[in-house]
């Protein structure tokens, strides 16, 4: 991975590139930012670069054995550890077992979240975690001497998504290094992951890309028809994976609002059985995409409070969105906008604590019978 492949982030990069050059580099440093912001490119293309043999003064030489091998993501001192599931056709599973689809996938396009990827090895309705038993495996490479490079890198992907024994594992290591080894931790929500690991990583807090940066991406790197990439940058709004998800949309977003539809029609019309069955549908599919479900839900009455102003310029729905809008956005309003979005936060916060996802989605479906009309 290159500097030059992530899109936008300049400053950070000149960090990055300062901090190798200086000598100035930390054993463990935490990529914390909102999901499309490249923090996973970013660790790669820092790790590239410090296992470069003929650093540039802005990246990696590509030319090198080194080079080579992280452009594969098979370099023998570059390690991987990210959310896998309980499979029937793999027992205690661990990153390893998935490392070819992790090397495709990231190949492919490092502009990934957790459901994509859940999606990509075929989790159906199971939850991504970091299992206890990977702190075996972290522990088993580390304690490796390194094969080629000067460092070990491990790069953590999602580390808020793992065992609480793992993490306490994980921070004996961070507080004891082994020789020269290198922790790459990508979070999406740094809040979630232990303080002991948080205050022993540096912190590199990775902003949204600019506008221009996402623009030029899309015209150049996909190809876009420019009539469409107006509004793919403004409805990102600082993410890459929405960008594409715009001009390619996925089978989960269209699922997503046809739900939240269902939910706020039955509920106005207080059709309490239809309620009932759409609870127990929802309540199939897995945990992940359940909280997916409730962050669209509460994206979209902010969303749609806002439409009421008129200020279209602030509004970042798509056209399928803004359409039903029209007819749906008046019944948000300064009354009903805040326990709404409670009642969503709320939900997310339980199904998060394994709460049973029927009581959850029929609870919060009913609270919007009495929400809906105020």
């Amino acid at each position: 991975m290159f500097f030059k492949d992530i899109i936008g982030q300049e400053e950070i990069k000149k960090r990055l590139i300062r901090s190798v050059q200086k000598e100035r580099i930390s054993h463990a440093l935490l990529f914390a930012g909102q999901e499309g912001t490249g923090k996973l490119g970013l660790a790669l293309a820092y790790a590239q670069y410090i296992s470069c043999r003929n650093r540039g003064e802005t990246d990696s030489c590509g030319t090198c054995p080194s080079c080579h091998k992280y452009q594969k993501l098979a370099h023998p001192d570059l390690h991987f550890v990210f959310p896998v599931f309980n499979s029937p056709k793999i027992k205690n599973p661990v990153s390893d077992d998935f490392i070819k689809e992790w090397r495709e996938m990231v190949l492919k396009n490092h502009y990934f979240d957790l459901s994509q990827w859940l999606s990509f090895i075929d989790a159906g309705n199971a939850q991504g975690l970091i299992y206890e038993r990977e702190s075996n495996s972290i522990y088993r490479k580390l304690n490796l001497k390194s094969f080629e490079s000067e460092f070990k890198v491990m790069v953590i992907w999602l580390p808020e998504k793992m065992h609480l024994s793992c993490a306490n594992k994980l921070l004996k290591l961070m507080e004891e290094p082994p020789n020269k080894t290198l922790f790459l931790l990508i979070s999406e929500n740094e809040e979630a992951i232990i303080s002991t690991i948080r205050s022993r990583a540096q912190l590199i807090k990775v902003p949204f890309i600019d506008h221009e940066s996402i623009k030029n991406a899309l015209l150049e790197k996909q190809g876009a028809e420019p009539e469409l990439v107006s509004d793919a940058v403004h409805l990102a709004n600082g993410n890459y994976i929405k960008a594409l998800e715009y001009l390619s949309p996925g089978e989960d977003s269209p699922f997503y609002f046809q739900k939240f539809q269902e939910m706020m029609r039955f509920a106005y019309s207080r059709q309490v059985l239809e309620l009932m069955s759409w609870a127990d549908e929802m309540a199939q599919v897995g945990r992940d995409k359940q909280k997916s479900f409730f962050d669209l839900a509460l994206r979209l009455v902010r969303e749609y409070f806002i439409f009421n102003m008129k200020k279209m310029n602030l509004v970042y729905l798509n056209r399928e969105e803004q359409d039903w809008g029209k007819r749906f956005a008046p019944f948000i309003n300064e009354r009903n906008i805040i326990p709404i979005s409670q009642e969503f936060e709320m939900a997310i916060k339980h199904i998060a604590m394994n709460g049973n996802p029927r009581i959850i989605f029929l609870d919060t479906a009913l609270r919007m019978v009495r929400l809906i009309k105020r």
